[in-house]
């Protein structure tokens, strides 16, 4: 069987690379792909990004399903076209996809379906919004409404940076359409974590537990990022967080959406903070598996994903069981110079490891011009390593970092640095 992955990043690649294992596939389109699913040839690029294109491509290559990766082309209604065509699509469609495509929108379900999340307030004038911030005080979230490539949320530890935000969403504009409103929510502190399941609009089967480091720094310092690095299984996710967030996030989302008219399918992200006292509240949602999440939680899950993704589509995902390798995985991000600001293009890439047991190395931003390697993106590289313990798979993530070079370079080296805290 054919099969197409959509997209270009980090998450489409492990999720090619996954699907590509499974005996039945021949081969795995990705569209447009990168320059690592340009490099194996058991995967295919496929320079469309235009969504009719695509479903033309999907027709005319028999192409048995198809997995949508990236937020833009669910939001613009992909999985509505596909099913139109009578093509088998996982992912939700435009109306599902809202939960991610408009803050606003999430937050006012979630407060109808009593879902726990940050108390908040939406704006669309800047001086109300400043007048919010004045009577809230610091710290406090500055978010986008739409959807802003993973840069549209500000997390102010002052006064005057949560007014900078307002500025430059409300009236300055630099975000676009995706800042015509904001959500200014209160600050939650704990520990992060990512809840990622698949919904066949009926049934919710959970992937493994994974954790995210958002800012650029060591440290969680600097700015945020769309995600420097995520190890799967996350400590904090115990057997009893884990129930408690299925029952008091997951299915109240799955059973509110249809309650509203709108059949949920496809992978559903719940972005978690975690208080001192184990009590979970839902950051965000978005409607796809997370970036860099991915690449850990596919390195550790076993058998046939392929026939997962039937199941998902066909609506059977309650006659499923997903195994996986009993290793923590763990993925080091390697970005671009200047990211996430301004990431430089072009700069040329060395010494990509081969895959091993222990390690494999996932492309994001990389294309391949005139046979070389290069950089096209903000987040380059992702290098996942597998061990048994988190300190063994950060040694074999940074043992293959060692080895890979390109000018600008940058990375954290403490990524799982929460988990192995939390052991002693």
């Amino acid at each position: 069987m054919k099969l197409l992955v959509v997209g270009s990043g980090g998450r489409e690649h492990a999720l090619a690379w996954k699907l590509a294992q499974s005996p039945r596939v021949q081969v795995v389109y990705v569209a447009p792909g990168n320059g690592g699913t340009a490099r194996d040839e058991r995967l295919h690029n496929v320079d469309i990004t235009d969504l009719a294109e695509l479903a033309d491509f999907a027709e005319k290559e028999q192409v048995a399903l198809t997995v949508v990766g990236p937020e833009a082309p669910l939001a613009a209604g992909i999985v509505n076209l596909f099913r139109q065509r009578g093509l088998k699509v996982f992912g939700p469609t435009k109306e599902a996809a809202q939960l991610e495509s408009s803050k606003d929108f999430a937050k006012a379900f979630m407060k109808r379906h009593g879902i726990p999340t940050a108390e908040y307030e939406t704006f669309s004038d800047a001086a109300a919004a400043h007048a919010y911030v004045d009577r809230k005080g610091a710290p406090i979230v500055i978010k986008a409404d739409g959807l802003a490539a993973g840069k549209g949320v500000v997390v102010a530890t002052t006064a005057d940076e949560a007014h900078a935000a307002i500025d430059m969403m409300l009236a300055d504009n630099k975000l676009g359409d995706a800042g015509a409103r904001v959500v200014v929510e209160e600050f939650l502190s704990g520990e992060e974590a990512s809840f990622i399941v698949m919904v066949d609009g009926k049934h919710v089967l959970p992937l493994a537990s994974s954790q995210d480091h958002k800012r650029l720094l060591d440290g969680d310092q600097g700015p945020n990022t769309g995600g420097m690095g995520a190890y799967s299984p996350a400590p904090i996710v115990t057997p009893q967080l884990h129930a408690r967030v299925m029952r008091e996030i997951i299915l109240p989302t799955v059973r509110g959406m249809e309650k509203e008219g709108i059949r949920y399918t496809g992978f559903l992200y719940a972005g978690l903070m975690i208080d001192a006292e184990g009590n979970p509240k839902t950051l965000e949602f978005n409607c796809r598996m997370g970036d860099p999440e991915t690449q850990p939680i596919m390195a550790r899950l076993k058998g046939d994903f392929s026939k997962v993704i039937d199941s998902a589509i066909a609506g059977t995902l309650d006659t499923v069981e997903l195994t996986w390798d009993r290793r923590t995985a763990l993925g080091v991000v390697l970005a671009a110079h200047n990211y996430p600001d301004a990431p430089r293009k072009g700069d040329r890439i060395n010494g990509i490891p081969p895959e091993t047991d222990t390690a494999v190395t996932f492309h994001a931003g990389t294309a391949l011009v005139d046979g070389k390697l290069v950089t096209a993106g903000g987040r380059v590289l992702c290098v996942v390593g597998l061990s048994d313990s988190v300190r063994g798979a950060q040694s074999a993530a940074y043992e293959a970092i060692n080895q890979i070079s390109f000018d600008g370079m940058q990375y954290r080296r403490d990524i799982g640095y929460r988990a192995l805290n939390r052991k002693h």
